[in-house]
C-alpha cells in the first residue's frame, strides 16, 4: 500500500515543499538595523563634543529575500557644514536610503539627532614619563630624559585650555640594570582632545649603581688590594730569610 502510487505521492510532497519555500520567500517580515552615524562636513576650526545617538535603529517591513539585499555597509550621514559652537538639531530623514524592492522603513529611532560644537584650539603641553617599576637590587633610576620634551595637543578649547601636561605610557623598568630606552605615545586623557603628529616620543630612563652600593664595593675591592699586597710581601720576606740561611 506505500508504494502504491509512489511517484504521485514523491511528487506531491515535492510540489509541497516548493510552495512552502515560495511562501516563506514572500511573506513579509520584520527586521531590525543599526546604522551607524557619521558626521559630513565639519569644519576644521570645530569639534563635535556631544552627539545624542551614534547609531540610529531602522526597523524594516519586507520579504526576506528583500531584506537580505540591505547592504550591511550602511551609514547615516549628517551634513553639518556652516554649524557654528554651541547645540544643533538635525531630523533623521531616511528617504535618502535606495532600498531593496520589497523593503520599506516602517519606524526608525531616534527621529532626531542633537549635536554639540564647541571651537577648535592647539597648544604645545610639556611631556611627563610614566616611569614604573624598580631597577634591580643595588642600582636606581638615575635621569628620566624625553624628547621632544613638549608637543603640541589639539581639540575642543574648554578642555585644551585645562591641560598642562600628557602623560606616556608606561615605561616599565623593573629589574634593570641598564638604561631603558623606549619609543611611546603620549595620551592626553579622556575627552576630546588628541595629540599633533602621532604624538610619539622617545624616552630614556638611565639606570646606575646606587652610591652607596658602588662605595661598598670600592671598598671592598681596595681591602682585597691591600690584602693581596700584603700577602705578597710576606712571602717576599720569608723567600729572603731562606736564602739567608742558605
Amino acid at each position: 500500500m506505500i508504494f502504491r502510487n509512489f511517484g504521485l505521492k514523491l511528487l506531491s510532497v515535492a510540489i509541497g515543499f516548493f510552495l512552502w519555500v515560495v511562501a516563506q520567500g514572500s511573506a513579509d517580515t520584520e527586521r531590525g538595523f543599526d546604522i551607524p552615524v557619521v558626521i559630513h562636513g565639519l569644519s576644521t576650526d570645530l569639534v563635535v563634543t556631544e552627539k545624542s545617538a551614534d547609531v540610529v535603529n531602522v526597523r524594516m517591513l519586507g520579504t526576506r529575500a528583500a531584506l537580505r539585499k540591505v547592504r550591511d555597509d550602511l551609514e547615516y550621514p549628517v551634513e553639518v557644514g556652516g554649524a557654528k559652537p554651541g547645540v544643533a538639531d538635525f531630523e533623521v530623514d531616511l528617504t535618502r536610503f535606495e532600498l531593496p524592492r520589497g523593503a520599506r522603513v516602517v519606524s526608525r529611532s531616534p527621529s532626531r539627532i542633537e549635536l554639540t560644537f564647541e571651537r577648535r584650539a592647539t597648544r604645545a603641553v610639556r611631556v611627563r614619563p610614566d616611569v614604573e617599576g624598580a631597577p634591580a637590587e643595588g642600582f636606581r633610576v638615575a635621569l628620566v630624559d624625553v624628547e621632544p620634551p613638549r608637543v603640541k595637543i589639539s581639540g575642543a578649547r574648554s578642555q585644551v585650555l585645562r591641560l598642562s601636561e600628557v602623560v606616556t605610557e608606561t615605561i616599565d623598568v623593573t629589574g634593570a640594570t641598564e638604561p631603558v630606552e623606549r619609543e611611546v605615545r603620549v595620551s592626553p586623557g579622556a575627552g576630546h582632545v588628541w595629540a599633533e603628529d602621532r604624538g610619539q616620543v622617545k624616552v630614556r630612563v638611565g639606570i646606575e649603581i646606587d652610591p652607596e652600593v658602588q662605595a661598598r664595593l670600592e671598598a671592598e675591592a681596595q681591602a682585597e688590594a691591600e690584602a693581596a699586597a700584603e700577602a705578597e710581601a710576606a712571602g717576599r720576606g720569608e723567600q729572603g730569610e731562606t736564602s739567608s740561611d742558605g
